[in-house]
């Protein structure tokens, strides 16, 4: 796997927090993007924060946050959340393919990468930063950076 290390900035989001199945999240992001497009919100980039590992947490308790990035300012709405995600660490993995393809290629990222990176998971949501969108771009073509939250060199 190619898998680079990088810090990625702090990022201005709104956020809806979505529990279940870790696939069944894109109404939340439709519900980001209604509550953007009527209040004339510009947004950036679009991503997701898992909290929870499926190994460990049943489906139906999954959390997870639909997010996009803040380009001005916002004002929140029920059941939006406008948050900050801190600046840290990353292992990030650029993946091409179906959105059904992501949860294995973590699982890959855990048990191949990590283990031989010399790097250790920090205590922060893994996060999915969509680089293009289904709705002009085929399956096979769609770019995710899957990004796992690494501890600080000193903290090692």
């Amino acid at each position: 796997m190619e898998v680079r290390t990088k810090t990625i900035a702090a990022m201005s989001v709104a956020r809806v927090r979505h529990v279940g199945p870790y696939e069944t999240v894109g109404p939340s992001f439709g519900r980001l993007f209604r509550w953007a497009n009527a209040a004339g919100v510009a947004v950036g980039r679009v991503l997701t924060l898992s909290h929870d590992s499926p190994e460990a947490v049943p489906p139906e308790q999954l959390r997870s946050d639909a997010c996009v990035e803040l380009r001005g300012e916002a004002e929140p709405a029920d059941g939006i959340v406008l948050d900050v995600i801190g600046a840290g660490r990353y292992a990030v993995y650029a993946y091409r393919g179906p959105y059904r393809g992501i949860a294995p290629t973590y699982r890959r990222l855990f048990e191949e990468w990590l283990p031989h990176s010399g790097e250790a998971v920090d205590n922060r949501p893994c996060m999915e930063v969509y680089r293009n969108t289904p709705l002009d771009t085929l399956e096979a073509d769609l770019l995710t950076d899957l990004c796992v939250p690494l501890r600080a060199a000193s903290d090692r």
